[in-house]
Parts: C-alpha cells; structure tokens; sequence
C-alpha cells in the first residue's frame, strides 16, 4: 500500500502545516475538551502506529476522540490533508542537534541510526512516498539537519544534497525489511523462525543438488552468512547489517571525495 501525500487542497494543507495549532472553544456543557489540528493529528498516529494506514479513516480518529468524523471536517478538510500533517508532524520528532566536535563521521551515524529508530516506531512512515514531498516544517526540519551534518564535510553543498539524498534512501530500503519482518509475524501468526525451518528442511529434500546449482549462495552459508542469535528474527538483524553496511560504504566514499576535493600533498 503506497499513499501519496501532497493530494489534498494545496492552500488548506499548507495553512496546516505552517500556521498554529488554535484549539477550538467548548460549543458546550460537558467534559470534553474542544478539539484541535493536534489532537487529530496524534489520534491518527496512535492509530497508523498500532494498526497501520489500513485502519486509517476520520471515522476511525473521531472514534478515537469520541466524535463523529463529521465533528473533525471543521479543522481537517480531509484524511488526505490529515496524512500531510501526520508524516510532517512525525519527522518532526527527529531531533535536530548532532554535535560534530567528534567529527561528521560519528555525528552522521548518530542521525542515520536515529532515522532508523523512527521509522521502526512508526512504520507507516514507509509506506507514504517520497514523490510528493508535503512541504511541511518536519520535513523541512530533517532536511537542514542532514544538510547541516554532511557539510561538515566542507564538500559543497550541491554534493552533499546527493549525499544527503543517499544515506536517506539507505534508512528507509533497509529499516522497510525489518519494519515488515515484525508486520508478517504479527498478522500471519507465524514467527520468522517457524517460518524458515518449514522451508529449509524443505529445500535438502526437493533440491538436493542446490549447492551445485548455487555455489556462491552456498559458500555464504558455509562461512557463516546465514546464522543469527536466537533472540533476533534473521531478516530484522540482515536488515540493520544491510543498513550499517551501506552506510559505512557510502561514508568511504564521503572520506575519499573530500581527499580528493583537497587534491595532491
């Protein structure tokens, strides 16, 4: 499922996304508090997080309020506009503060593994592309904090945009596989362990000349490449080393830009 964000009336969303968050007065006697663009907003995170964007309707977030979804069309003209809020409003939460007294390595692992960390807290962060970016101050709030980061390098910055723009799709292709090992477990049924050994054991008894037929494949298992510590599922620990991997491939190749930008000694 892939939502595109930036659908809804570009005036309203933008007015959203940049102006305040007024709560709205009570209309009423009653406990209940008057709603606002943020209590909407988090209701509609704390549903996309427990239960993905499949369980997301304003029915579903008035429900969540204890309101009808026609009370919420007074601050949010729609669920397409609410999507722009809520991904703008969760990369906000990415703090924007990576010291680089250690050096631009170290502070450019700190904010990539932070990245990670909030994508596996909201998974449905996925599953909104990238194609139509909401403009909002989150967004732009992670784009100065890379930015900020990586021209510590002192390579240019039409450089370091496509640096930045690498190491980003570098989280998102890497924490996406384990954001979906832990889905396929919790709507299957089925552990990931359950799963492979299912399937292994049936691979040596339909394929038995496998090895012949897929030596390289083969020769990493033998050395190693397929084992994993009993308390993490395979695909999540293959996807944090696919990420820590690349990251440290792309970051070598930073180290040798900024050699040769500095030219002969």
């Amino acid at each position: 499922m892939v939502v595109f964000a930036g659908q809804g009336d570009a005036r309203r969303s933008m007015e959203l996304l940049w102006g305040p968050r007024v709560v709205a007065p009570r209309t009423g006697p009653g406990p209940k508090p008057g709603l606002s663009v943020e209590a909407i907003v988090e209701a509609a995170i704390d549903i996309a997080d427990a239960d993905g964007m499949a369980s997301l309707s304003m029915r579903s977030v008035g429900e969540r309020l204890g309101r009808t979804a026609m009370a919420l069309y007074t601050y949010v003209p729609g669920k397409t506009e609410l999507v722009d809020l809520m991904y703008d409003r969760t990369l906000g939460e990415l703090p924007s503060s990576y010291p680089v007294s250690s050096g631009w390595r170290a502070a450019a692992f700190a904010l990539a593994d932070a990245l990670w960390e909030l994508h596996l807290r909201h998974p449905w962060l996925l599953q909104v592309s990238p194609a139509r970016p909401v403009l909002g101050p989150g967004e732009f709030h992670v784009q100065e904090t890379l930015l900020s980061v990586l021209a510590a390098t002192g390579l240019p910055l039409t450089r370091v945009r496509w640096v930045v723009s690498a190491l980003f799709n570098i989280v998102r292709g890497s924490v996406q596989a384990a954001a979906e090992s832990r889905q396929a477990a919790r709507e299957t049924g089925l552990s990931e362990e359950d799963w492979w050994y299912a399937r292994s054991a049936l691979l040596g008894e339909l394929v038995p000349d496998l090895t012949a037929r897929f030596p390289t494949v083969s020769r990493l298992g033998d050395e190693g490449g397929y084992e994993a510590p009993s308390d993490e599922p395979y695909l999540e620990r293959e996807a944090r080393l696919s990420f820590e991997a690349g990251l440290e491939l792309l970051l070598d190749g930073v180290e040798a830009a900024i050699v040769k930008a500095s030219g002969p000694r």
